[in-house]
Formats: C-alpha cells, structure tokens, sequence
C-alpha cells in the first residue's frame, strides 16, 4: 500500500484536470455543432490520461537525471529521489504507460475512422506518437526541451492546439479557423501552469542549468508573462464568443473571471515554495473555464 502510494504522488493527480481541459472543451464544441460520439469521447479522455501521467513519470525520471530533483527543490518530494520507489522498477512503469497511450491512443483512432489507414487516421497516429515522444522528451535526454526554454512552447501546441482541434476534429472529421482561438486560450492557460511551475523552481533550476523562461527573464518578467498569459486566454474566448456564439451564454466563461483575479493577485504577493498551491488552482479554474466554455456554446 505505501508503494501504491507512492506511485500515487509520482502520477501529480493535481495536473489531470488541466490536460483534460482542452478535450472537455473540442468535445463540447463539436458537440454545440451536432457532432458528439461517447466512446471517442471516453477514449480521448483515457488516452490523454495515460499521457499525463507518462509525462509526470518521464519528467521525475529526466530531473533525476539531471540533478535538478534535490533537497532544495521546493515542489514535493519526488518518489525515485527520496528512494521510496526502486529506479529500474520506475522505468518499467514509464514503459507501462508508453503502452497504454499507445494501445489507447490507437482504438480512438479507429474508434472515431472506423480503420487505422485513411489518411484522417494516420495523421492522428503520427500526432499521438509525436504527443508520446514530447511527454518523455521534456526533460529526458541530452536534448530535453525543457531544459532549453522550449517547454511553453510545447505545452501551447500540445495542451491548447491539439487537445482541443483534435478532439474537434475526432469528432468532426473538419477545421475550421475559428477553432483555433478556443484552442489558443486553453494553450495560453496551460502555459501559465508551467510558467507558475517554474516560479516556484527558479532557483534550482538556475544552480542546476535548466532554462526555463523564468530562469531566463527574471522572476519580475515571469510574473508579467504570467499575468499575460492569463489575460490572453480571456481575450481570445472573448472574440471567439463575440464572432460565433448564438445568444449571450457564450459568455458565461466570464464567471471564471474572479478565481482567476484572485489567482493573479497571489502570484503577484508571493514566490517560491508560496507559488505551490496556485498550481492546483489554476489547473481547476482552467477545466472550469473550459468547461464553462463548451457550455456557453450549446446555446
């Protein structure tokens, strides 16, 4: 039970919440346009699970690596590092979940094609292998991107774009432009977790070499990043629910608008290990505005 545990925490359960937001989001929006499939939905939901937490395992395992999980790490104890999970049995539960994204991941595909070999499908088979690759690479490897400054950007294309168009266009079998604003608002607010991530870390991860965008600005402009991000996302959804919803329900998203000030004034007061309880707040009133979101589109 204690190693089950342990597993537990390695998974970052807090984190779940905001990779499901863009797929809560595209679904919701086909959904407003009359397309809807359950066991897509439950497949993508599932997939983008696996990958999640593949990506925490692959993430602990790459700062070990890389000296960057230490006692002055200010994020909580990592299981590998304290030596409560065994490393080789940690990298066999990393090939675990490769696995099941894998095997997940697949059955959406010909779930929502009906085959694996349209040129539809293999598109989606080759974005899934890319989201595998990008949620071991992020910190795995000499060429780990988050330790290069490229970890936001990853986050925007994965997180934002793909989450929500391609859950759209699973269901749709279409894109359309204007899908790219929701997209981009979920990506912006997805960035802004990594960005609060890094906050918190900035000193460790100046000692220990790892660039992120806080260690290569400064924690003043990290902080105006952030509040920018944020700001951002709301734009966005606001000229997409100006330009294409039906009645003024499209807003409602709006409603979100007071955590997230509360939010900001927060990371505006505080730093370092204080920035830590932000992280599951912003990943909550991210899958709230999200959902709020699709919500506000079926009227």
């Amino acid at each position: 039970m204690d190693k089950i545990r342990h597993y537990i925490a390695s998974f970052r359960l807090r984190t779940l919440p905001l990779s499901l937001s863009g797929i809560l989001l595209g679904s919701l929006l086909a959904l407003s346009n009359g397309y809807f499939q359950t066991l897509p939905f439950i497949l993508a939901v599932t997939t983008t699970l696996c990958l999640q937490i593949l990506s925490n395992l692959a993430n602990e395992w790459g700062d070990l690596q890389k000296g960057t999980d230490n006692n002055e790490r200010l994020g909580p104890i990592r299981s590998i590092q304290s030596g409560a999970l065994p490393l080789k049995e940690f990298k066999r539960t990393i090939i675990v979940f490769i696995c099941l994204s894998a095997i997940s991941g697949t059955a959406l595909v010909y779930t929502a094609f009906s085959g694996l070999f349209t040129r539809d499908s293999l598109l989606m088979l080759l974005l899934g292998a890319a989201s595998i690759i990008a949620a071991i690479k992020y910190t795995v490897g000499k060429g780990a991107y988050g330790y290069h400054g490229l970890g936001d950007l990853f986050v925007f294309l994965f997180f934002g774009l793909l989450s929500v168009t391609g859950s759209w266009f699973l269901m749709t079998r279409q894109i359309t432009a204007a899908l790219f604003l929701p997209a981009a608002a979920i990506g912006f607010l997805s960035m802004g977790v990594l960005n609060l991530n890094n906050m918190r870390d900035i000193e460790n991860d100046t000692k220990c070499g790892k660039h992120t965008i806080p260690v290569l600005i400064g924690i003043t402009r990290a902080k105006i990043y952030h509040y920018t991000l944020v700001c951002s996302a709301f734009v966005c959804m606001t000229i997409y629910a100006s330009q294409y919803s039906r009645t003024c329900y499209g807003f409602i998203f709006l409603f979100t608008l007071p955590l997230f000030v509360i939010h900001l004034g927060k990371v505006c007061r505080n730093q370092g290990q204080m920035l830590d309880s932000q992280l599951k707040t912003l990943s909550l009133s991210t899958l709230v505005f999200a959902i709020l979101s699709g919500l506000g589109a079926q009227f």
